[in-house]
């Protein structure tokens, strides 16, 4: 349940929860398999939100799934808590035998208060229920607890109705502090690796050819030059469809010239893997340099070159992307005064029917979670990933970004309705799907009604087609949005 802090905004409860296991697979293989997951406090000690987990050692590297987890945390004790959950989402790949890909997770964990986090085992079981992947083990889990903080559905129309009054000026110069997720910026990133001489694929051919790249990075200052972040990417093209990387990265940089010109440096560790490439068990390094170009106040130009390498496969890269920069807030520099930005969760199903690469085209249920931020009152961007739980293609999973847009239409009087329309482009693959490179476009049109204080109906269709393949199909999309507002103070 939400509460409101000292500055007049809504709070929840909110959790950073990591865990470490690992599974047996048939014929006695061993898969690390490691989870994350952001869960809000939506009743007293029942939390729920995103989540998703991947292969981080064994011979399964590119094993991805995203979905949803609900769990239930008492107090047994002064410090120790008993936590028990649920997860559920679609995914595969590293030719695991996942059948259409819908995961379930349950598990029991009993952690104790360490001050300022917690950490404990995990016993859990993992089963692909239209796989052959069932396992029961004990793992490890560490968590951290936080504040969630928003402007409501209805905090957000009092901000639009007094944006220019001394009312809501008064309001937004009293916010102190990160709001949200609590990232400071984010960077649409495109480029290209380019395999060393020599790196081949899991099949044993050569791999020459460039491979392109489309993809997102969310980062936090941890002081005015450093900073953390978490980034994701997937192949468009260079025949490695399915190809996708998840890494977490620390940072420095430097203006040199004013605030028009930064330079930095960057390293990140993760996991990665699909479309064939050599990556072991899927654990990544990298490093890099980069510099920005500052283009307006709250935007950037992002260059940057470096080099990727798999400790535990064959795949060597040099990489050079190319970013566009959403600068969204500086909790260092608060000379600024407060904005208020509308953003929007949003998590649900699609279905369409999708070309396999035997030739056949069937139905094909895929899980869908999309971050949507306002840059207008009527604009917006948007991220997505979507991976399939249904339809006999586990292991397909897609990424997408775009832009949106979205008006109140009145109805009986009432505008608790909106339309909206999107326009998205990004990278696809796995699962037997002939996505034939990887890029694909998907327009989308929907509806989207309040059934709650915070929550929407959304009812969507579309249409998705890869740009070099036979795969073309309607879409229809349902899902529920948590629309809410977030606040900026200043630019970095």
């Amino acid at each position: 349940p939400s509460m409101l802090d000292t500055a007049g905004l809504s709070a929840l409860q909110s959790v950073v929860r990591v865990n470490a296991e690992r599974i047996r697979l048939p014929g006695r293989e061993n898969m690390g398999l490691l989870g994350t997951s952001y869960l809000l406090q939506v009743a007293p000690n029942l939390y729920a939100g995103p989540a998703a987990y991947r292969a981080f050692s064994g011979q399964r590297g590119g094993f991805f799934t995203v979905g949803a987890e609900a769990s239930w945390r008492r107090a047994v004790s002064e410090l120790m808590d008993l936590e028990v959950g649920v997860y559920a989402g679609g995914g595969g790949g590293g030719a695991a035998p996942v059948g259409g890909g819908l995961m379930l997770r349950s598990h029991a964990d009993l952690t104790r208060d360490f001050g300022g986090y917690r950490a404990g085992v995990s016993l859990s079981q993992v089963r692909f229920p239209n796989g052959q992947i069932r396992s029961n083990q004990l793992g490890l889990v560490w968590s951290t607890d936080a504040d969630f903080r928003y402007l409501s559905r209805s905090q957000l129309r009092e901000s639009d109705s007094t944006a220019s009054s001394a009312v809501s000026t008064a309001f937004n110069a009293s916010i102190t502090g990160r709001t949200g997720m609590g990232f400071d910026r984010v960077q649409a990133v495109a480029g290209f690796y380019s395999p060393r001489p020599g790196v081949t694929r899991i099949s044993g051919g050569p791999l020459n050819a460039k491979i392109g790249l489309v993809g997102v990075r969310m980062e936090r200052a941890l002081t005015d030059n450093n900073y953390w972040g978490i980034e994701a990417a997937g192949a468009g093209s260079g025949g490695v469809a399915g190809y996708a990387e998840y890494l977490a990265t620390v940072g420095t940089e430097r203006a040199v010239w004013g605030d028009h010109l930064v330079l930095g440096a960057r390293a990140a560790v993760g996991m990665g893997g699909g479309g064939d490439v050599s990556v072991g068990g899927g654990l990544l390094l990298k490093g890099a340099a980069y510099s920005i170009v500052r283009l307006t106040r709250d935007m950037g130009l992002t260059l940057e070159g470096g080099y990727t390498r798999a400790p535990q496969g064959r795949f060597r890269a040099v990489h050079a992307t190319a970013a566009l920069n959403l600068i969204l807030d500086d909790p260092f520099d608060s000379a600024a005064p407060a904005r208020t930005s509308r953003s929007e969760w949003v998590g649900g199903a699609s279905r369409y029917q999708a070309a396999r690469k035997d030739g056949t085209v069937r139905a094909l249920d895929a899980v869908t979670l999309k971050v949507n931020r306002f840059v207008t009152d009527h604009v917006y961007v948007t991220g997505q990933a979507h991976s399939a739980f249904a339809g006999g293609a586990g292991g397909y999973s897609v990424g997408l970004f775009g832009v949106g847009t979205q008006w109140p239409v009145s109805v009986f009087g009432l505008t608790r309705t909106r339309v909206g329309a999107e326009f998205l482009a990004g990278a696809a693959g796995g699962g037997g799907v002939e996505t034939r490179g990887g890029a694909l476009a998907q327009p989308m049109a929907y509806v989207d009604v309040e059934v709650s204080r915070q929550l929407s109906l959304r009812l969507g269709v579309g249409k998705v087609k890869s740009l070099r393949g036979p795969f073309s199909s309607n879409v229809v999309d349902i899902s529920m949005a948590f629309p809410f507002g977030v606040t900026s103070h200043a630019f970095r």
